[in-house]
């Protein structure tokens, strides 16, 4: 390894979950039974699950304790002032709108700010985002910089947007037919790649000369402000906190999945300053979530995850949890192995491209290689690549993403470094055989979200 810091965990471990390995004989018939889909694996049948950060949380003491003052009231539960008033002090927006998951916040955003034919610039998609932006009539339209789709380029800040790609759709299309800008930070499908603030700033001064709104996918907010901390000029004595206030002063709002950086199991809230979209959203939430004073969570689950929020942002934790993903990611570098660099935020993600070269990407390479990762192992990982991405609404052809990825996500506050060596290790060893993987076929197809549900066999 290199001489690069990597802090020991900066907790002590209060309870512990029993995990099991069954036997590659079982785990063979397991993937089979799956149909090849990481996703319908039986957790109890996964001895490391890496197939998401999303609601996998270990969750504090004191978000424990936060639990047993839950207020199960139907409306007016003093957890959810609790939780608002920590989101108002921390991000800064006027208005929270509480919701179930952030896809719940996606889709009440996408309602709201988005009239048919209009275009929602983004850097890079998200499988849920652009499900819901397209089903409300949005046209989702990349404006990543380029070398995002390089998995191969390293260099910082990679989940820019660019500035000139914005530029030039706005004077093609017209302000008026651009219904927000989509900025995530991190950026997942990139790797977990961090926005820089200068970047932020830009959109929004280009931004305010056009009167376009700016709404950020805040998922892993505190993660791109460690990035901002540690590779930005001017923000090496900043705390986290500051950093993220400062990147929400340069949007009109956000949705949030509080399952990441909150640091609990469910939840998210949508934010917004305008007080109509705040009306709007505060109606459609009563159809689809429950009362706005809850939006779809328990009280007590509104309680940890206002404490979470604080949590995060404490320096320790986010260094463990960034510098824990990369001490992963930089084994696999030594090996050879091909990912995306730099390693982001929140996972390594094997380049499937470079990994599997014997296979196209209509074999679903990503897909397999979880698939055989999961054998090879009993690690679980998912697929980013051809599948995630899904069928052109109007072609019927398959969305063709320059990045074919597996990634393997690293939950906040489970796993340990032994944990990190043990994965590298498998993937290490299937790379030795790589042309051992074979590509696969649909034998079911969903129309929507494919990814989640799909069934496979090797072709």
């Amino acid at each position: 390894m290199n001489k690069e810091f990597y802090p020991a965990e900066p907790f002590r471990i209060k309870s512990v979950e029993t995990v099991k390995m069954i036997s590659r004989e079982e785990r063979e018939q397991v993937i089979k039974d799956a149909g090849y889909n990481t996703f319908l694996i039986d957790s109890e049948d996964v001895y490391i699950d890496l197939l998401t950060d999303s609601g996998t949380n270990a969750m504090s003491d004191k978000q424990w304790a936060g639990m047993m003052i839950g207020d199960e009231a139907y409306a007016g539960s003093k957890n959810f002032k609790h939780l608002e008033a920590t989101v108002q002090e921390l991000f800064g927006f006027k208005h929270i709108v509480p919701t179930h998951q952030g896809r719940g916040a996606e889709n009440l955003l996408s309602q709201i700010a988005i009239k048919p034919g209009q275009y929602v610039p983004g850097n890079m998609y998200f499988t849920t985002t652009r499900y819901h932006q397209e089903r409300n009539g949005g046209i989702f339209v990349d404006i990543i910089r380029s070398e995002a789709h390089d998995a191969s380029i390293d260099i910082p800040f990679k989940g820019d947007i660019d500035v000139e790609k914005l530029k030039n759709l706005i004077e093609e299309k017209g302000a008026e037919n651009i219904a927000y800008v989509c900025l995530a930070v991190t950026v997942n499908l990139a790797g977990g790649q961090p926005v820089s603030m200068k970047n932020m700033r830009e959109v929004r001064e280009l931004t305010n000369k056009y009167g376009i709104s700016v709404f950020y996918d805040a998922t892993r907010c505190v993660e791109n402000a460690y990035f901002i901390k540690e590779q930005e000029e001017g923000f090496a004595d900043k705390s986290i906190s500051d950093i993220v206030l400062e990147m929400f002063s340069y949007s009109d709002g956000c949705t949030m999945s509080g399952k990441k950086d909150c640091l609990v199991n469910i939840g998210g809230f949508l934010c917004m300053n305008d007080d109509d979209l705040f009306n709007d959203a505060k109606e459609l939430v009563v159809v689809y979530e429950g009362m706005p004073s809850y939006g779809g969570m328990a009280g007590r689950d509104m309680e940890a995850m206002a404490i979470g929020l604080r949590e995060s942002m404490q320096f320790e934790y986010i260094q463990h949890r960034v510098k824990q993903v990369r001490y992963l990611g930089q084994k696999l570098i030594e090996a050879g192995v091909p990912i995306v660099e730099p390693v982001g935020g929140h996972a390594v993600f094997l380049d499937a491209r470079r990994f599997c070269p014997h296979l196209s990407q209509e074999q679903f390479p990503a897909q397999s290689l979880a698939a055989n990762l999961y054998v090879e192992s009993g690690v679980r990982s998912m697929e980013r690549g051809i599948v995630s991405a899904g069928r052109d609404r109007k072609t019927g052809k398959n969305h063709a993403p320059k990045l074919e990825t597996v990634r393997l996500t690293i939950p906040r506050r489970v796993y340990t470094y032994s944990h990190m060596d043990l994965v590298a290790d498998a993937v290490i060893k299937l790379y030795k055989h790589k042309e051992d993987i074979k590509g696969l076929k649909f034998v079911y197809e969903p129309k929507q979200l494919r990814f989640f549900t799909a069934r496979f066999e090797e072709i």
